[in-house]
């Protein structure tokens, strides 16, 4: 799959329309949730000659209506809750865009009626709620993609090149993490930060992201125990919130570090940041008994990575540093274009789905290991039942 996605970024380097797509046969597609991230989702769909918006769903009173006016997307039916909406049409597929606290529910529940689902990032809150929907996918015959689209970025791809070319030889340690000295996300209101719609804070908004970095390079190895620490010193403080009553209702993680033991003897020293009084935690380091690769860390983890990569090696007895240019990312919606590309054409091919939840589980199952973790102040084990 990743071959594919390479020719579609490369395809994309020309211009969206010139990507021959058969439009013969018209995917019906819904999204449900209408708040900021869905945006990016109705901004690809309307590129796609293939791609028929018929449905669309928010709790908020009129909320999807004006959504689907601003965006310009007509003859849009709404309902009030994901339910409605899954009783009352026949979809191909539907973006799940709703609160992380919500995303496990909207996920079976699409697949229970048949329907392909694009799950946007975190997959969900716990370990509990991935294994249900990893159970209702294979239950239903379905996919479900998880909102990754980083993944597609072709920085990210080198690092997974490198490695898989065994230039590092035997990966046996990886640092990796980020974030922002101060970039609480409460632009949109509280959703983010409430414990009821977040669940999980910094963790499930960019720690996902970087545990996917290293662990798609690294062919993702089951995750064996953890050691996790979360706070939120920074949220509840009036004096670093942009208004004086989020502190209050502040409910999440800003903060998480956690030493992770992974299959195949890998360590994994992560940690992760909404706010710090730094500006980096630092880079990401990969390093193998032949060599070690340095990914320089972003302002914010902004998807990508931060300069060029470097490879540390030996060769012919001298200590060597080889450069990898960083490739520019010019354009961000690119990614999510071959993100949702991907999704639909597996949809049309009954391929597998290019962000699998197969290897999502042991994302969340980290996530969920460290706040567990933290919370019993030990070392947990982490116990993922076959499906």
């Amino acid at each position: 799959m990743q071959g594919k996605n390479t020719e579609r970024l490369n395809q994309l380097d020309k211009t969206t329309e010139e990507v021959v797509i058969d439009s013969s046969k018209k995917l019906k597609v819904g999204i449900i949730g209408t708040g900021w991230v869905a945006e990016a989702h109705v901004n690809t769909y309307k590129q796609m000659p293939d791609v028929e918006i018929v449905a669309g769903a928010d709790l908020i009173e009129g909320k999807a209506d004006e959504f689907f006016k601003k965006w310009e997307v007509e003859n849009v039916r709404t309902y009030k809750s994901h339910k409605e909406l899954l009783d009352n049409e026949e979809l191909d597929a539907v973006s799940v865009c709703t609160y992380n606290s919500t995303h496990a529910e909207c996920a079976i529940y699409a697949l229970e009626k048949g329907i392909n689902v694009l799950l946007e990032k975190p997959m969900c809150v716990t370990l509990e709620e991935a294994i249900e929907i990893r159970r209702a996918e294979k239950k239903s015959g379905k996919i479900v993609s998880v909102g990754f689209q980083p993944r597609f970025d072709a920085n990210m791809q080198m690092i997974k090149k490198i490695v898989e070319s065994g230039e590092l030889g035997e990966i046996y340690y990886i640092q990796t993490g980020g974030g922002r000295r101060r970039g609480i996300p409460t632009p949109f209101g509280t959703t983010f930060i409430q414990e009821d719609t977040a669940g999980i804070g910094a963790l499930g908004d960019i720690g996902c992201y970087s545990l996917d970095m290293v662990l798609n390079a690294i062919g993702y190895p089951k995750p064996l125990t953890v050691t996790g620490y979360t706070s939120n010193f920074f949220g509840t403080n009036k004096k670093y919130v942009k208004k004086p009553e989020y502190a209050e209702v502040f409910g999440v993680d800003d903060f998480a570090a956690a030493f992770v033991r992974l299959e195949g003897d890998i360590i994994l020293d992560f940690r992760i940041a909404w706010a710090m009084h730094l500006d980096t935690p630092g880079d990401t380091i990969i390093l193998g008994k032949k060599g070690g690769l340095r990914i320089p860390s972003t302002p914010c983890w902004n998807g990508s990575v931060g300069g060029p990569l470097k490879i540390y090696h030996d060769i012919a007895g001298n200590l060597v540093e080889t450069v990898i240019p960083s490739i520019e990312n010019k354009d961000i919606d690119k990614l999510w274009y071959v993100k949702i590309r991907s999704f639909l054409d597996n949809i049309k091919s009954g391929g597998e789905a290019p962000v699998p939840t197969s290897q999502i589980i042991y994302n969340q199952a980290i996530i969920d290991g460290i706040v567990k973790s933290s919370k019993l102040k030990k070392e947990i084990e982490i116990v993922i039942p076959e499906i």
